[in-house]
């Protein structure tokens, strides 16, 4: 089994379950030596994976979910974020936050192609009857390679409105940006699974006793961030800083939720619903999730400390395996 790991993020206050694991000692308290080093975008992330840089990636889930269509074997093992999405718009084209991508038509909207946000939009304006394209009564969806430009982009005339995730709302919303929607208060969008721990098929494979010992590093995790907002929002500014209260905001704001659960069900749905947008070809994912390790970390954890917030990821696991 290895005990030194390699794990990689994205500059998003919702990946907090890795910093707080480094922060708190709890991958130490399971034998790992975990060191952190953020990337850009997920195809970065599944280059490091497959190269062998890293052994385990906080990745996007539809672009984990087209990577593993297009034959790249990688493989589910947990969660680590769902919802945390949106879009933001300049202020001259709404008066307030919220107004729902029916303000979006005529406008060039940023985006990245390959993530959970584009998908997402995607299905919001499919469900509006509102195409895709130029003109007055479309949206036109203008690609960047990460989240950072696409954000960026915003400084350009030429752009409109752009997506974001945690914590690009909160800095958009100080900016005097106005917020389209959060993906959270959409019906359709609703328990999302964003960001995924994922991880080389092979090394799953090989090394079942290392991934099940990390898992228990972010199950402890979790459980910190339930119990001490104060040291959780601390521990995450050591990895994303930015103000105190934009943390807060991001990670208690109701806009998202870091949880290490493996989402099954979840995602599955979501594979179906990308698979009808045309943005990926269906493909069998049950040899790519594994959520075996997850189970065994969560009750080697509930037979040491069976508390209620244990017992919560336990009833929601049984729900959504």
């Amino acid at each position: 089994e290895k005990s030194e790991l390699e794990l990689g993020y994205l500059n998003s206050t919702a990946h907090l379950l890795a910093f707080v694991a480094a922060e708190e000692g709890y991958f130490e308290e399971e034998g790992l030596q975990v060191t952190l080093t953020q990337f850009s975008s997920a195809g970065e992330l599944v280059n490091g994976l497959e190269s062998g840089k890293l052994d385990v990636a906080f990745i996007g889930s539809v672009p984990t979910l087209t990577f593993q269509s297009q034959g790249h074997d990688v493989t589910i093992i947990g969660g680590a974020m769902t919802n945390g999405h949106g879009y933001v718009i300049k202020s001259e084209y709404a008066e307030e936050d919220e107004l729902g991508v029916e303000i979006l038509k005529g406008r060039n909207v940023a985006s990245v192609k390959n993530s959970v946000q584009d998908a997402e939009l995607q299905i919001l304006l499919k469900n509006a009857g509102i195409e895709i394209g130029e003109g007055e009564d479309k949206v036109n969806i203008v690609y960047f390679d990460s989240q950072k430009d696409a954000y960026a982009a915003l400084s350009n005339a030429t752009i409109d409105a752009a997506s974001v995730y945690s914590p690009y709302a909160s800095l958009a919303k100080s900016q005097g940006y106005k917020v389209v929607y959060y993906c959270a208060h959409e019906a359709a969008l609703e328990n999302q699974p964003c960001c995924r721990q994922v991880a080389s098929t092979a090394a799953v494979r090989e090394h079942p006793n290392t991934f099940t010992a990390l898992e228990r590093a972010f199950i402890k995790a979790y459980h910190l961030t339930q119990e001490d907002h104060e040291k959780t929002i601390a521990d995450v500014k050591k990895y994303i800083d930015i103000d105190e209260e934009f943390i807060d905001t991001e990670v208690y704001g109701g806009y998202s939720v870091s949880s290490p659960d493996p989402d099954k069900k979840g995602t599955l749905t979501l594979k179906d619903t990308i698979v009808e947008l045309g943005y990926t070809e269906d493909y069998d994912i049950e040899p790519l999730y594994n959520t075996e390790i997850y189970k065994a970390a969560l009750d080697s954890i509930l037979s040491e400390n069976a508390d209620e917030i244990y017992q919560s990821l336990e009833e929601h696991f049984n729900a959504y395996e």
